[in-house]
């Protein structure tokens, strides 16, 4: 399922990996960095468990002014400290997905390197050099920064 062009994302977090879980594991932590830059997250719902629905709500300022964008998804793995993979697609407030053919999968590796940890996201089905690629740049620029307030 994994192809060259998809989104593939490493950054090595200075904090203890357990931290680096709760970022994507806690929907509050999640809210802090998720988004490009200038990007706002007033919801973010989920029960962490396989099987479990996530909603997300990212909000942004334009210059045709304010956007946005719901996306909806299930667990498929919750491997804590290790490994997270949910699918995600673009959906309405309620959750309604709008285009079941396209879901994509977003998968999270993490390694604890004694004290640091090793983050890989890839992000299925979204190319690398597209809009999506760039904004999980700034995200996990955002990530990495906030991760160092909360250390």
């Amino acid at each position: 399922m994994n192809d060259s062009s998809d989104v593939v994302i490493e950054r090595t977090l200075d904090a203890p990996i357990d931290l680096v879980w709760k970022m994507w594991a806690d929907p509050e932590h999640f809210k802090a960095w998720y988004g490009p830059t200038g990007a706002r997250i007033p919801v973010a719902q989920w029960d962490l468990s396989v099987g479990a629905s996530r909603l997300v709500s990212m909000e942004m300022d334009t210059p045709d002014g304010p956007m946005q964008m719901w996306f909806a998804g299930e667990f498929r793995e919750v491997v804590a400290n290790q490994r997270l993979v949910y699918t995600e697609s673009m959906s309405d407030e309620t959750g309604a997905v709008a285009d079941p053919d396209q879901a994509t999968e977003v998968i999270v590796e993490l390694e604890d390197l004694g004290g640091t940890t090793k983050m890989v996201m890839t992000h299925v089905g979204v190319p690398a050099d597209s809009p999506g690629g760039a904004g999980w740049n700034m995200a996990l620029d955002k990530l990495v920064d906030y991760v160092g307030t909360q250390a």
